[in-house]
This record gives C-alpha cells, sequence and structure tokens, in this order.
C-alpha cells in the first residue's frame, strides 16, 4: 500500500518533509492528530513489527525516552509496514560528558531487557557461529576469509548473558539529548545479543576495561561488516577485524 496507509492515522494525516538516515526505510516527518510525529516506511514483516513497537512501549512503560508508536484510528500499533512515532525533540551527543549519558541510557535498556526473546528472523552474533543467515546479515556472501575473521571475534562473546542491544548507538544521529535526559532513536536493528557490543562508544564513554573493550570492538566490528554488507563502510569494517 505505501504511504496511502498513512491515511489509518486519520483523514487529516499527512506527510511534510523526508528525514536524513534510515537506510533500510523511508521516514519522514508526518503530520497526526494534530502533532509532528515520524514516520517510517519499510518492507518487514508484522511479527518483526510487533516485536519493536511491543519493545518501545514497554521501555516507555518503564521510564525510558524512546520514540512510542502512535496508534491508528484502529489502534494498531503499525499498518502496511508504516510505524509512526513520537518525534524526539534535542541534539546528538558532542562531548565525552554527552557520551557517559549515553552509556548510561544503553545499561538500562539492557537492564530492562535481560531475557527479552529473539527478535523474529533475527540471530545474535554468537548465533551466527553456526547460521548463516538473520535477516539482513548473509555470511555466504561475504569472503570465506573474512567469515572466519568475523566467526572468531563472536566466538570471544560465547557465554555471555544477553539483553536487548540498540545495534547502532555510536552513530550520533541516532541519539537526540536534551539537558534532562537521552532518547535512543532508529530502532530498526535492535536485537537480542552481548550488551558489550553496543557500548563501543567514542572516547570510551562506557568505561571498559581494555580488554573488554577489544572484544567488544572487534565483535562490534565484525557484525556491522556482516550486517550491511557489502558496501564501503561495511568492507572498511571488515578491514578493521583482525585474524585471532
Amino acid at each position: 500500500m505505501g504511504w496511502e496507509a498513512l491515511g489509518q492515522w486519520g483523514e487529516d494525516a499527512v506527510r511534510i518533509e523526508p528525514l536524513t538516515g534510515g537506510l533500510a526505510n523511508d521516514v519522514w516527518r508526518v503530520r497526526v492528530y494534530g502533532q509532528i510525529a515520524v514516520g517510517r516506511l519499510g518492507s518487514r514483516t508484522d511479527t518483526d513489527l510487533a516485536w519493536e513497537t511491543a519493545l518501545l512501549q514497554h521501555l516507555d512503560r518503564q521510564g525510558m525516552t524512546v520514540p512510542v508508536p502512535i496508534l491508528t484510528t484502529g489502534g494498531r500499533l503499525f499498518a502496511d509496514g508504516l510505524v509512526v512515532m513520537k518525534y524526539m525533540e534535542g541534539g546528538p551527543p558532542e562531548t565525552n560528558s554527552d557520551w557517559r549519558r549515553v552509556a548510561d541510557t544503553l545499561r538500562e535498556l539492557h537492564r530492562l531487557t535481560q531475557g527479552w526473546p529473539q527478535r523474529p528472523g533475527w540471530r545474535s552474533s554468537t548465533d551466527l557461529l553456526h547460521a548463516e543467515t538473520g535477516t539482513r546479515v548473509n555470511l555466504t556472501a561475504m569472503p570465506p576469509d573474512g567469515v572466519i575473521r568475523c566467526r572468531a571475534a563472536w566466538a570471544r562473546l560465547v557465554g555471555r548473558q544477553t539483553c536487548v542491544v540498540h545495534g547502532n548507538p555510536n552513530n550520533p544521529s541516532n541519539v537526540r539529548m536534551t539537558a534532562d535526559r537521552v532518547a535512543l532513536i532508529d530502532w530498526d536493528e535492535s536485537h537480542v545479543d552481548v550488551p558489550d557490543l553496543d557500548l563501543v562508544l567514542p572516547d570510551n564513554a562506557a568505561d571498559l576495561e581494555d580488554g573488554a573493550l577489544e572484544i567488544a570492538a572487534q565483535a562490534s566490528a565484525a557484525w556491522e561488516a556482516a550486517v550491511c554488507w557489502q558496501d564501503e563502510y561495511a568492507i572498511r569494517r571488515l578491514a578493521e577485524v583482525r585474524a585471532i
């Protein structure tokens, strides 16, 4: 149906302007029910979107600042691949102090989602030690030596506790900060994995010990190479994954 689905948020619902970011989706500033919001149209399945929207509702109820889904007039959380969410005010993190606040927010996310079920169709980094595909990952498309290096990096995470990870929090455009709160946006790559993957932040703002930081950085580089193979960024990230 495409953007025609926006009509399910009322006769006055309208697109205003496209927003940057979101490689896998078409993202716009919209107006629904008389308020500015964000509409994200993509090709994810209903089960995938049900997982994401339920997660955001849970985090909102627990006091985190997240882009809560806005219901259609019929009470649905999404419609035909379209999700409409609360618009998050604020700017990106700029200082080490800002990034430390981001790290604290991520740790709260991890605390609140221990034992959370995996996103439908997704695999964690350690699942990919044995599986070859999962949503946006297809290891068969990568160079065999690269797969070996990635799996060696992920193997160092075996046995760790898992939870929901945001998936791309070190991108400043995925954070909206004000003086009194930190909001994480763009949850399109969130899934269940080892929390340290979220904590490879600028200037080691999460204060990971040297050994833990090195393990997390290698595993994160491997993940980012695999999840967006084979664009230029993925190729650069794979080059950072060392043989172990």
